[in-house]
């Protein structure tokens, strides 16, 4: 098992869960940062290493967050930036010495990448039995598809996400990146299962992480329903594939609001307390899920026509009192003035180069304990103190710094 390293990471992290724990992370883009921010948010050192000149290329995604990318601004709070030329000829000694004041090391380089610069999983848990090394990539370590690109629209392609999403006359890929997500919850929660079974074990953990077959664990039900069914589900826009009335619908003052009928019970409250209409809960058409669904269109079109004198308040009123599942369809602008955000104080302030930025807070809440929301770093912003700590010159550190020999 590792010692813990000496230097107390930046910023609040004392007494959080994984102070004193100290992660070594070759992240760019969206998988692997997501997974070490979230292991940031519960105390742990995160020293991120960069290309010098351009670092982390989510840096560059866009600029809209006063001159920053709104990628990076979300994956990367609460981290040390590091800026070191890997091919640069002492990088290796570098990595490693960084590496033995670590507990994980996370990478997600191109395929075979680690490996050519030593630092693959195998090399350095021969010497560091008790490290946690976590490799994402986009298919994994081998099989066809092992050196081909893997961008997140690819994934949602071949796991059959895009089939199944949209409208009936065009596929469209999700609307956040899903496959990078899923990938980074799952390296995040097998380095935790991994640390938590060094502490009984007292060995470290080789782990394999693909955004192919992380999104395709989200697949479960669509690709049950084909391989058992015969067919895939319907594309039906916000609607749903096996449940009617399910979406979205307006009033007639054209307030979008999105219900969703699970059961006989709710079905009846519906057509009785909300459509007015008690004669549609005993029409043979709709009388039960299976039916509702096989005239969906002809159940839409009674919707419709009932929905028409309605407000978007008369509407939600309804839908309230008869107990039926509902939601406002919210535009992103309404959405950072929720008012469940509000009352719960999930905003908070992070700073950054360009000041500072609003953050919601983690997730997962603990009684007793604020998680850490520490600053964003500039690219290479703690190059310095860091290689010092590992004994280099200042004219050393200038030179790796700046990738020159």
């Amino acid at each position: 098992m590792t010692d813990p390293p000496t230097t107390e990471p930046i910023g609040s992290a004392r007494g959080l869960p994984l102070s004193g724990i100290t992660v070594v992370s070759c992240e760019q883009a969206v998988a692997a940062p997501l997974a070490t921010r979230h292991l940031a948010d519960l105390g742990a050192r995160v020293i991120k290493i960069e290309r010098p000149d351009t670092g982390d290329f989510a840096r560059d995604y866009d600029q809209t967050v006063h001159g920053m990318s709104s990628h990076f601004v979300w994956l990367n709070r609460s981290k040390e930036s590091v800026t070191l030329d890997l091919k640069h000829p002492v990088a290796g000694q570098v990595m490693h010495r960084l590496i033995d004041t670590a507990d994980v090391f996370v990478q997600n380089l191109a395929p075979s990448a680690a490996e050519r610069l030593g630092l693959g999983a195998d090399r350095l848990r021969a010497t560091r039995p008790g490290l946690v090394a976590c490799a994402i990539s986009g298919y994994g370590a081998d099989g066809p598809y092992r050196d081909a690109k893997a961008y997140d629209l690819l994934i949602q392609s071949e796991t059959g996400l895009v089939a199944i999403t949209g409208t009936a006359d065009a596929p469209a890929k999700a609307g956040i990146p899903v496959a990078d997500i899923a990938a980074g919850m799952y390296a995040y929660s097998g380095i935790l299962a991994a640390l938590y079974d060094r502490t009984r074990t007292g060995h470290g953990a080789t782990l394999e992480v693909s955004l192919f077959d992380a999104l395709l664990e989200w697949m479960g039900y669509p690709l049950a329903y084909a391989m058992h069914g015969g067919t895939a589900p319907q594309r039906t826009g916000t609607s749903h594939a096996a449940i009617a009335p399910y979406g979205t619908y307006r009033a007639g003052d054209g307030t979008a609001v999105v219900l969703s009928i699970q059961n006989h019970r709710e079905w009846v409250a519906f057509c009785d307390d909300v459509l007015r209409r008690p004669d549609l809960a005993s029409d043979a058409r709709f009388a039960t899920g299976a039916a509702r669904v096989a005239h969906r269109a002809d159940l839409e079109d009674h919707i419709v026509e009932a929905l028409a004198p309605l407000t978007g308040d008369q509407l939600q009123q309804r839908l309230g009192a008869a107990g039926i599942a509902f939601a406002q369809q919210r535009e992103l602008a309404d959405v950072a003035s929720h008012p469940q955000l509000t009352a719960r104080d999930r905003w908070t302030q992070v700073a950054s180069p360009v000041g500072e930025l609003p953050a919601l807070r983690p997730p997962v809440i603990t009684a007793g304990q604020t998680l850490r929301m520490d600053p964003i770093p500039a690219l290479g912003e703690h190059t310095t103190a860091v290689l010092a700590e590992l004994g280099y010159t200042a004219d050393q550190i200038l030179d790796l710094a700046e990738g020159r020999s």
